[in-house]
């Protein structure tokens, strides 16, 4: 049995006596075979005549249908047994695997990280991140643990009855035909030699196909989380090909794995088949010679097949169970904290590999809403209703407002994720709609209020969506004052972070949202969503001071609450429940 899950059974009471049911009802119904051989070699011969029943016939079927009965219902039995110890293992796994599922989003990193803030120290210790994405993890949780059930329910089992029947009846066959009992003996080896040749590359090409399907679990979910900022800095597209390419590499290991399988059963099947041979001819020719007896080749003839029968079965389950032993090799890691760390996710949004023609700078652009209406499905009220609201180049604006007024509806309007059901935006008089997004999002810089960062190096997430010269993302860094903890890191500005930014803190990782920004040179709209929201003093502090160098010259729209970030403004808007409130003021 897989140690690992040997040392969490001998914990787990419910495991170990539903597991020691399944392979003691496995090895009963694969000794009952004996017995089975027995009787119907005594009905075919006509068992009265040997003397071995005295109850004739009749009473050989009535002692064979028993015998069938009763390994109709230990097989029952074995997988009531199974299906409940598999159960029983996965649930202990999960919730050993749960407190680790928090760990990759920031969330416990994250906490600690804000309470040290950005302390040089703090940043120094700051390791490349988790060892796995929280994606990988739900699939390691669901789909992983799953695999087990073939491991749990099929191969453990036959490995108990390979580890026993075998072994009787070569016993009974040295005691019913020597010669025959030679054959098995000497034969039998191949088909555990064979199967153990093939289940080197089998493990091999198995644990490619789960590191596969691992990666693709986790790269779609950091994606999906991500999609708003990959939208905003025109990445999406680029995704939808790493996804196809990393979905293409889980199907070819499937695919590997699944040729190297039916070659396995092909070999076992042949190795098998030939021995059978060498043991059926001569019992044949025995037989037509007079030199062995009826019941004696029928025995014989009925049960060197069980001999060999449970390690063709050992190896054919043995392939199907990999899956499930390669996630719990990577499940029992995750949990000792054994994980290795990958310094870069295949597919991570990485920089162009060609330098983008550069486009000579415009004016900032006039930024006008008429009567704009946003509904969502399933909600009566509409989160934005007839705003008419004006930016003039260059000009900074302020929105305020309580929680669910729409604020961060009117950027997602301006970013071109919601289209208004009612009333239009007009960007230098011509409507949103009608304007390539793509191009329209080149000219923004987009700061949310909780930014999104990849599992990828630190100067690959500042100069996400721009092939920027690592002198440009350092100048960004720097601009958003975030050269100072980057350069602190193990590995500086190649430092692969977390899942999320898992290792930095709050205002860390605001700052280098903020360098995302100062790393787009040609924008001439910035758009902030709540900046310094949940941050200390000390780092909105910081945050402010670069978010003032980030508007100089652009049009900004800032979504605010606190009254630092407001006093950015040229002019303070109000929003209440999705509309203008009151007039506005000239900050």
């Amino acid at each position: 049995m897989h140690k690992d899950l040997l040392r969490l059974a001998r914990t787990e009471r419910a495991v170990r006596l539903h597991l020691a049911g399944c392979l003691a009802a496995a090895v009963a119904a694969g000794l009952l075979v004996l017995a089975q051989a027995e009787l119907l070699a005594m009905v075919l011969s006509g068992g009265a005549s040997q003397g071995v029943v005295t109850g004739g016939v009749s009473s050989a079927l009535l002692l064979l249908a028993l015998v069938v009965a009763a390994r109709g219902l230990l097989g029952w039995a074995q997988g009531i047994f199974a299906g409940r110890a598999a159960t029983t293992l996965k649930s202990a796994l999960r919730r050993r695997l749960l407190p680790r599922l928090g760990a990759p989003d920031g969330t416990a990193a994250g906490t600690t990280a804000s309470a040290r803030d950005d302390t040089e120290a703090g940043a120094t210790g700051s390791a490349a991140g988790s060892g796995v994405r929280s994606g990988e993890l739900v699939t390691l949780a669901g789909r992983g643990l799953d695999a087990l059930d073939p491991y749990l329910t099929g191969y453990l089992p036959a490995v108990a009855v390979a580890g026993v029947v075998p072994l009787a009846v070569v016993a009974r066959l040295l005691v019913a035909d020597l010669g025959t009992a030679v054959i098995v003996v000497l034969t039998l080896p191949l088909i555990p030699i064979f199967g153990a040749l093939v289940g080197w590359t089998t493990k091999t090409v198995t644990e490619r196909q789960w590191r596969a399907l691992t990666r693709l679990g986790g790269h779609f979910l950091d994606v999906m989380r991500g999609l708003p900022t990959l939208r905003a800095f025109g990445r999406a597209r680029y995704q939808a090909t790493v996804i196809r390419r990393v979905a293409e590499d889980h199907r070819a290991a499937t695919m590997r794995t699944l040729r190297v399988a039916f070659l396995s059963s092909l070999v076992l099947e042949l190795v098998a088949s030939l021995s059978l041979a060498l043991v059926a001819v001569p019992v044949g020719l025995r037989l037509l010679s007079g030199s062995l007896d009826l019941h004696t080749a029928l025995l014989v003839l009925l049960l060197a097949p069980e001999a060999y029968l449970p390690l063709r079965a050992m190896g054919t389950r043995f392939h199907a169970a990999m899956e499930g032993v390669a996630a719990a090799d990577e499940a029992f890691a995750v949990i000792d904290g054994r994980m290795p760390q990958e310094p870069q996710q295949p597919g991570t949004p990485q920089r162009p590999r060609t330098r983008a023609v550069p486009v000579a700078p415009a004016d900032p652009p006039e930024i006008r809403l008429e009567g704009v209406t946003v509904r969502y499905p399933g909600r009566d009220t509409p989160a934005l209703d007839r705003v008419e609201l004006t930016v003039t180049p260059g000009e900074r604006v302020a929105i305020v407002g309580p929680s669910g007024a729409g604020k961060s509806t009117l950027l997602h309007v301006l970013l071109g994720f919601v289209t208004p059901a009612e009333g239009r935006a007009l960007i230098d008089g011509a409507d949103l709609t009608d304007l390539h997004l793509d191009t329209w999002r080149r000219r923004l810089a987009f700061v949310p209020q909780r930014p999104h960062l990849f599992a990828a190096s630190v100067a690959d997430n500042i100069a996400l969506g721009t092939a920027a010269t690592p002198a440009e993302i350092r100048a960004a860094a720097a601009a958003a004052q975030a050269d100072g903890f980057v350069a602190a890191l193990p590995d500086g500005y190649d430092t692969s972070l977390g899942e999320r930014g898992a290792n930095l803190s709050a205002g860390q990782r605001q700052r280098v949202a903020l360098a995302r920004a100062f790393c787009r040179p040609s924008a001439q709209v910035v758009l902030l969503d709540e900046p310094t929201a949940r941050l200390d003093g000390r780092s909105e502090a910081a945050v402010i001071e670069a978010t003032r160098k980030l508007c100089e010259g652009r049009t900004a729209i800032i979504v605010a609450h606190r009254p630092a970030m407001i006093d950015l403004a040229d002019r303070v808007v109000r929003l209440g429940a999705g509309s203008l409130v009151g007039g506005e003021t000239t900050s």
